[in-house]
């Protein structure tokens, strides 16, 4: 494994405090390296003759943090002794009182009797460091740490258990079998011989290309279900979008007026329905208009729905018709063609036209409630969550990027052995993908690399 990690290389002991900053019932401060328990040993008095050191490992200990002959708090502590700890160190968990002040004391003894702050990360950096995480699982706590869903949760437990990792080190060791028969027939290059066969080499960079195309394609989804799928609701003034967007909220978010054109600027907020977040965002009503302000509004819209997983377009059901109806829906869908797009005929609690040749539309009355749910069961399905989906699901942008290097590497070796290229050049292009998938499992790394993805890591973790 090549690491430059000469920045998180120390030997020495660090602490933080592990749980949120502020005032709280319990603090949990953490402390990990080769004199962590020494340096506990001289501020923490346990309860019974024997000393910290002396107890067993995965041990919780209550006693007292001394200065001196003061005592600062009583508190639990729980021993770790390396290499069964998250880090692989020795590692002390003290708990105390939740006070800002006892937080504080307790983090200055620790530093005046050896240790020193923890950096950002630098738990976590540690663990993979000493081979308890590869680099994806590692990130995969700051997405868990993150996680706002039940289906972000997932997809972050998935790859901190290393379901990514696997299929990851899988496509690897096939690319390294074929990438040793390729090498060794450049050191018989003069007696013109093949150790690989070429047939079956082909047909495995195939199927490598299919399941990297399938997690360079699953990204959408994955960072989608991350950071909230956001959708768009879109129409003309006064089709209820904002009576819509705060029934859906369950709150009232939105100003609603019969005065038409009243939304003027993008509104937005997140609402998690059955375990998935949706970004939902109100936008002005889609209409010709000489108003500045208004106009800008509508340059928005668009721009939101350009953006959009899916969007609703909403109507009023009393005043359109089918044929019109018909007619913007295809054109929302020819213009905004990554987005899936749910027609709902709003206002339904009053008289209204026909549209039963609309395929997939949604009737609902925003103001009473009727046909929300409908909606939201529409919007589940129209997301591509299947929370019994076991698919791994691509969620972090730096392994996204390494992927579609790795499958720019693999249409460079399919070319070349299509076109007779020697063996040393196919070879060049194999090390390439090889490099590619060792940098997201952190088999290949740089001292670069390693210190941005740690520095966004909260500190005490």
């Amino acid at each position: 494994m090549i690491q430059a990690i000469s920045a998180f290389a120390g030997t020495d002991t660090i602490a933080a405090l592990s749980t949120s900053q502020g005032m709280g019932a319990i603090a949990v401060i953490r402390i990990t390296g080769p004199n962590a328990i020494n340096v506990t040993e001289s501020i923490f008095k346990p309860l019974g003759k024997l000393s910290l050191s002396e107890r067993p490992s995965h041990t919780a200990i209550f006693g007292s943090i001394h200065e001196e002959n003061t005592i600062i708090d009583e508190v639990l502590v729980v021993l770790l002794k390396g290499p069964k700890s998250f880090t692989g160190e020795d590692t002390v968990e003290i708990s105390c009182h939740g006070s800002v002040y006892i937080q504080s004391r307790i983090l200055q003894l620790l530093i005046k009797h050896g240790a020193r702050p923890a950096r950002p990360g630098e738990f976590s950096m540690r663990a993979f460091r000493n081979g308890k995480m590869d680099l994806s699982q590692a990130e995969a706590i700051a997405d868990l740490i993150a996680s706002q869903s039940k289906a972000a949760h997932k997809l972050a437990m998935q790859q901190m258990r290393g379901g990514f990792s696997k299929q990851i080190n899988q496509l690897r060791e096939q690319l390294i079998n074929f990438a040793s028969l390729i090498e060794l027939e450049l050191d018989f290059s003069e007696e013109d011989v093949e150790f690989a066969d070429r047939t079956a080499f082909r047909q495995l960079i195939k199927e490598i290309q299919h399941t990297v195309n399938s997690l360079v394609n699953s990204f959408a989804s994955g960072n989608a279900i991350k950071n909230g799928i956001p959708v768009v609701i879109a129409g003309e003034p006064n089709a209820g979008k904002s009576t819509l967007l705060n029934r859906l909220l369950n709150e009232e978010k939105a100003i609603v007026s019969e005065i038409a054109g009243t939304t003027r600027d993008v509104i937005e907020d997140v609402c998690i329905i059955e375990g998935v977040m949706f970004r939902f965002i109100d936008t002005a009503g889609l209409r010709e208009t000489v108003d500045t302000i208004e106009t800008i509004g509508i340059s928005k819209a668009y721009e939101k729905m350009g953006a959009a997983s899916i969007i609703i377009y909403l109507f009023d059901s009393a005043v359109k018709n089918q044929e019109d109806v018909i007619s913007e829906i295809n054109i929302i869908a020819e213009r905004f063609p990554s987005a899936q797009v749910i027609p709902a005929a709003n206002k339904i609690d009053i008289n209204r036209n026909q549209f039963n040749t609309i395929q997939g539309i949604i009737e609902i009355s925003a103001k009473d409630n009727t046909g929300i749910d409908k909606l939201k069961e529409r919007l589940l399905l129209e997301s591509g969550v299947n929370s019994g989906d076991s698919e791994i699901i691509v969620t972090n942008i730096r392994h996204y990027e390494a992927l579609i290097k790795v499958r720019e590497a693999l249409d460079s070796v399919i070319h070349a052995m299509n076109s007779s290229i020697p063996s040393d050049l196919i070879a060049i292009d194999i090390r390439r993908a090889l490099h590619f998938l060792g940098e997201i499992t952190g088999q290949i790394t740089t001292d670069e690399l390693l210190g941005n993805i740690f520095s966004k890591f909260c500190i005490g973790k």
